[in-house]
């Protein structure tokens, strides 16, 4: 279905989208929206054109390759910058090395982009997550941990010995413990 989708030009795609989504009834807009990975708006407008029998003229098709370029594409240095904000920020699964996530939120990278000068929003930041293989690390711990008065300090130390042992060009082991009761 997507790949048929994508062959088609604007004006086909919305009406393809707004047929697949009636025969689908309740929950058909949203779900032909994911599948064809196109904006919910777009399956909207597709049924109503069917429906209500309005249609844009021809002449407003736009042309592949038409419209506004994506800021990660116009931004001269935005994956320097994004490593640079990610550098102590970035974790990796011990099972799939492919794996990657941050623990900063969309809104804090937001924020450090500002620091450096650019102005790039949150939707943007997802952007460039997806680009560069991040993915969202979900909470697993459902039971709230007790309060250590040095925690901060713990992760200072660490964050510091790595730092030491990166300059002595020691090889670095990392161990991934947990506490079984």
């Amino acid at each position: 279905m997507r790949s048929f989708f994508e062959s088609l030009n604007e004006k086909d795609r919305r009406g393809y989208a707004g047929i697949e989504a009636i025969k689908l009834g309740h929950g058909g807009q949203k779900y032909i929206s994911n599948v064809l990975g196109c904006h919910s708006q777009t399956v909207k407008a597709g049924i109503d054109e069917i429906v209500n029998g309005t249609e844009i003229p021809e002449e407003n098709i736009r042309k592949p390759g038409g419209g506004r370029k994506k800021i990660v594409e116009m931004e001269d240095n935005i994956d320097e910058v994004f490593f640079e904000i990610l550098n102590h920020h970035t974790a990796g699964s011990p099972i799939n090395a492919e794996t990657k996530w941050t623990n900063l939120s969309l809104k804090e990278i937001s924020k450090a982009f500002e620091s450096k000068g650019m102005n790039i929003s949150p939707h943007v930041v997802k952007q460039l997550l997806k680009k560069h293989g991040f993915v969202e690390r979900k909470m697993q711990k459902t039971i709230k941990m007790k309060d250590c008065k040095d925690r901060n300090e713990q992760f200072e130390r660490i964050h510091k010995l790595i730092n030491e042992y990166k300059e002595s060009k020691n090889p670095i082991i990392s161990i991934d413990a947990k506490k079984r009761n």
